[in-house]
């Protein structure tokens, strides 16, 4: 069995899972790209490939994640490759995708799921849709993520695995598809796989209310956004954000403009 994720911290709990449970043997395989920002025209041509590679070298320059732009450290298509082959070669390889209620997760299984459509009925999908678990302190609550389910909780969610259906391979990827061609950078996702589209500068209001008349930061800044706010995406996409208000001039800095502990910003003064 092969399980695929798309969030690393997702592939610790399951790990853990795996160790209680060992229906649940198999190889766990993360996607590792945030298919919810950034530009999917042509995604799956090279000129689209090589474009978003491009994009993400641009976004995380100077930043926390320059690295991981470097030397094919995230190559999806690589990892999807290996997968397929071993597909073909196992004909009793079965896959599960784990995702819940978030963008990252239904973009990924959007993203995914063309790659699978030849081994209909040997792909299976757990889709934590607002379904209640059973936290550390004995609470009911809605996950929003893999990573936040107990281990434990994840021998009840094996239950939910279901195929995905031939009109799921036909209608998902022509949603995927659509949305490809709409020359937006951020998706939100609206509720069960419904996504909707807004441009690069959709978080740009929201992350500017985090900045006060006096320093803070970089690195202070995201995380208040990221622990208050509704519609929430990757520090290194927000880090980017504050990196072109900046250039517009929009706020005062000090320090060199680089990583998230390397920088202050505040509002301009009043007497400018």
């Amino acid at each position: 069995m092969i399980h695929v994720v798309f969030n690393e911290a997702d592939v610790k709990v399951l790990a853990s899972a795996i160790e209680l449970d060992e229906h649940l043997s198999g190889k766990i395989i993360c996607i590792q790209d945030d298919y919810s920002v950034g530009p999917i025209d042509n995604i799956y041509e090279d000129a689209g490939i090589e474009a978003r590679k491009e994009w993400w070298k641009m976004v995380c320059e100077g930043g926390d994640y320059e690295s991981k732009t470097k030397d094919a450290a995230i190559d999806d298509y690589a990892t999807v490759s290996e997968m397929i082959q071993s597909f073909q070669e196992n004909e009793t390889e079965h896959i599960w995708i784990w995702a819940a209620q978030n963008k990252h997760d239904v973009c990924g299984y959007y993203w995914l799921l063309p790659f699978l459509k030849p081994f209909q009925g040997r792909v299976q999908i757990l889709y934590l849709n607002n379904l209640p678990f059973i936290n550390e302190k004995g609470n009911i609550f809605y996950p929003v993520w893999l990573s936040e389910i107990p281990a434990k909780e994840f021998l009840k969610a094996k239950k939910l695995a279901r195929d995905i259906t031939l009109s799921e391979f036909e209608v998902d990827p022509d949603e995927w598809t659509k949305l490809c061609g709409e020359n937006k950078s951020v998706r939100i996702l609206e509720g069960g796989k419904k996504l909707i589209q807004y441009d690069v500068d959709f978080y740009d209001n929201e992350l500017k209310k985090f900045i006060l008349p006096e320093w803070q930061k970089a690195g202070k800044i995201i995380q208040q956004f990221l622990n208050k706010s509704k519609h929430t995406t990757g520090d290194a996409f927000l880090l980017w954000r504050l990196k072109v208000m900046i250039a517009m001039e929009m706020f005062e800095t000090q320090g060199k403009i680089g990583t998230m502990k390397e920088f202050e910003i505040k509002y301009h003064s009043k007497e400018d």
